[in-house]
């Protein structure tokens, strides 16, 4: 069964500034909950090729993502360079300074993103106290649309201790969709603890997907944990619409692989999740023969 990792971070050293850095109070509870510095740190390119070279992964998606303190236009650049090396490896997408920037500006760095051959942008709205539907927001959203590109947007709990919960609930990514029809959205971690109502949001826009970077499956999958209506509707009504991710390095391809294989999700409902939906939404090309190009369930 191949596997595309449909998010992994652009790595640190790949980065202009070589040193993981965001604000103490937004990254205190962090390290204590994911040792995040630390694994920003330590996340090289030749740390992150291992790790997928030791899944059999031979594509993925990579993120020039920020927690904040570093230039999106510099992070989109140096993401070009590590695509550009390894063109049958990567596909990417960018970032925008949302927390830093005028409404035009954040437009022009989607543009830019465009422009390098990027397949989207992601931010994290809660880390910059935005809602997901802040005005400041929708002319990223209408240029995104226009120009085709994929919005990834941080969703469900952050343990930054700025800024509160209630910016990323789903009936903000909802009203987005409403908006925006022909926009294909991400909801990055899946939205917990709103999971049901986040599972309620992608069954009624095709174009909304939700990606599990950074969680650990067995947790999905475990009943009374507050997956158990969306984990229940990925073999089935959400099939198309879930995306695995690592979010390297803040969690391993090896664990998150292995516990998706032992999650009791049925073949079928693991391609899908593996490989057939980030090959149809970001249009990645097999790398094995045509034979094995068809990405229907």
């Amino acid at each position: 069964m191949s596997i595309i990792d449909a998010r992994v971070r652009l790595p640190q050293d790949q980065r202009r500034s070589h040193t993981y850095a965001a604000p103490s109070r937004q990254v205190e509870q962090y390290d204590k909950v994911l040792d995040l510095s630390a694994k920003m740190n330590g996340g090289t390119l030749a740390a992150l090729l291992e790790a997928l070279d030791a899944e059999g992964i031979e594509q993925a998606v990579m993120h020039a993502e920020s927690e904040g303190g570093e230039d999106a236009d510099d992070l989109n650049e140096s993401l070009r360079a590590v695509l550009d090396a390894h063109p049958d490896r990567f596909v990417g997408v960018g970032c925008v300074d949302v927390g830093q920037a005028s409404p035009t500006a954040v437009v022009s760095q989607a543009l830019r993103a465009h422009d390098l051959g990027l397949l989207g942008v992601s931010f994290q709205p809660a880390f910059f106290g935005l809602d997901i539907d802040s005005r400041h927001l929708y002319p990223l959203y209408s240029r995104a649309e226009e120009l085709g590109l994929i919005v990834a947007v941080h969703t469900g709990i952050t343990y930054s201790r700025l800024h509160p919960l209630r910016h990323e609930r789903p009936e903000l990514l909802d009203q987005v969709a409403c908006d925006f029809p022909d926009l294909r959205l991400i909801a990055c971690h899946a939205g917990w603890p709103w999971a049901t109502e986040f599972a309620a949001v992608a069954r009624r826009h095709p174009t909304v997907y939700l990606e599990f970077g950074a969680l650990a499956p067995k947790y999905v999958a475990k009943p009374g944990t507050g997956w158990d209506a969306l984990f229940g509707m990925m073999p089935n009504v959400l099939r198309e619409q879930v995306l695995y991710g690592s979010d390297w390095p803040m969690m391993q391809p090896a664990r998150a692989v292995r516990e998706w294989r032992e999650s009791g999700l049925t073949d079928v409902a693991l391609a899908a999740l593996f490989e057939h939906n980030a090959r149809r939404l970001f249009g990645i090309q097999t790398t094995s023969s045509p034979a094995d190009a068809d990405v229907s369930p």
